[in-house]
């Protein structure tokens, strides 16, 4: 349920910093609207009371006071300090917390990397292809790109004028034998209003942060000396498109007051739909036994909509390898059926939601904050973080 923050922070982060600091506060409520991973949620939840609970609206707070952010819910508490450099994650209901640092997580960046390389080599040469082969993903042809553009379109929000721009981050391939298409990647509807005082706190606190992590964007595009570099050094052209959404961003002013975010893939090379565009169908009837039947029918449209765009992803090549996984997303029985007459068919979906999550933020305040709020509470017990080697802890 984190997710939807990203791209606040990036908003912050490619936003011209000022340089006062003072307090700065406001409330998120994040909930999973649809996609076709949501049938996951409900299968899980027969046995697991979390996953059962996923789709549920979460309220959090975030607190800005110079150099820590805190972000807190009834299920989480992540406190940000750039002085000390580290990152406490606390668990209310475990009463347990975890601190890692951001030298570890640069490590830990790193070491994933330098794993992926080593796995990549190994199966390379545990397979060697024949001398006269030619291998498997010459005809893929992959591209990074990255935009924004506003609608023109507005709409009253929390009292606030906003005005909507849309963030397209794609990963797009061409098979250049077949001639087919494809992406995978995240759209982001943002409703911008004009920014509430104390937010450029906000904005200045994800700038510095991403200076510590090593994750800022040189004046030339690249992220220069980080884990980041060798991840969009994979891509083709990645670096060019973020500096690219560097330079739109600053045209495009405010905070998001309302965010729809997808994730998901599209089988025509172009970018998702935004929620605005393609509103997901909504559940009818209301209430009752068909309220059951028409969420019924449209997680199996979902579901049929991410099978089909899995099976053509996997036509391009390797490349929808990354997609082939949700290749079973679609009913069996569904599969077992004789197909429609040509009559009755209907031309296949040209783009697959996988998830949708929708973000509001509220409550904006100036008013001085408590030191309270960026302390672990009193009588937690520290843990070893999951996934850092016990040297590190």
């Amino acid at each position: 349920m984190k997710s939807p923050k990203i791209a606040l922070m990036l908003v912050a982060l490619l936003a011209a910093p000022s340089l006062l600091f003072a307090d700065f506060s406001y409330q998120e409520t994040t909930q999973i609207t649809g996609g076709a991973l949501t049938s996951v949620f409900k299968t899980v939840g027969v046995l697991s009371s979390q996953a059962r609970h996923a789709m549920d609206p979460v309220v959090s707070m975030t607190y800005v006071k110079g150099n820590r952010m805190a972000s807190v819910s009834p299920d989480n508490i992540e406190i940000i300090d750039l002085d000390k450099e580290t990152i406490t994650s606390a668990d209310p209901q475990k009463r347990t917390y975890t601190v890692v640092t951001f030298e570890q997580l640069r490590e830990q960046a790193a070491a994933a990397m330098q794993k992926m390389r080593e796995e990549q080599a190994k199966e390379q040469a545990q397979a060697p292809a024949p001398a006269d082969a030619k291998p498997e993903n010459t005809d893929v042809k992959t591209s990074f790109d990255v935009k924004v553009r506003k609608t023109g379109a507005t709409q009253t929000l929390s009292g606030l004028q906003a005005e909507e721009a849309i963030l397209t981050m794609m990963l797009n391939a061409t098979n250049t034998k077949t001639a087919q298409t494809g992406a995978m990647g995240i759209t982001d509807d943002l409703w911008l209003a004009p920014e509430p005082a104390g937010y450029s706190e906000m904005r200045d606190f994800s700038q510095r942060m991403a200076e510590k992590m090593g994750l800022g964007l040189s004046s030339s595009g690249a992220a220069g000396g980080s884990p980041m570099t060798a991840l969009l050094a994979n891509q083709p052209g990645a670096t060019e498109a973020l500096a690219n959404l560097k330079k739109q961003m600053q045209e495009v002013k405010g905070m998001p007051v309302l965010q729809v975010m997808r994730m998901g893939m599209t089988t025509n090379g172009q970018p998702l739909p935004a929620a605005s565009e393609a509103p997901l169908p909504a559940s009818s009837p209301s209430s009752g036994e068909g309220s059951k039947v028409g969420q019924a029918a449209q997680q199996d449209a979902a579901d049929s909509a991410a099978s089909e765009a899995a099976r053509h992803m996997g036509r391009l090549g390797n490349f929808g390898n990354l997609a082939g996984g949700f290749g079973g997303l679609g009913h069996k029985k569904k599969a077992e059926q004789a197909p429609p007459p040509a009559s009755a068919q209907t031309p296949p979906p040209t783009s697959a939601v996988l998830l949708e999550s929708k973000t509001e933020s509220s409550n904006f305040s100036t008013s001085a904050l408590d030191a309270s709020h960026f302390e672990v509470p009193a009588g937690y017990r520290q843990i070893p973080t999951p996934g850092l080697a016990k040297s590190g802890q």
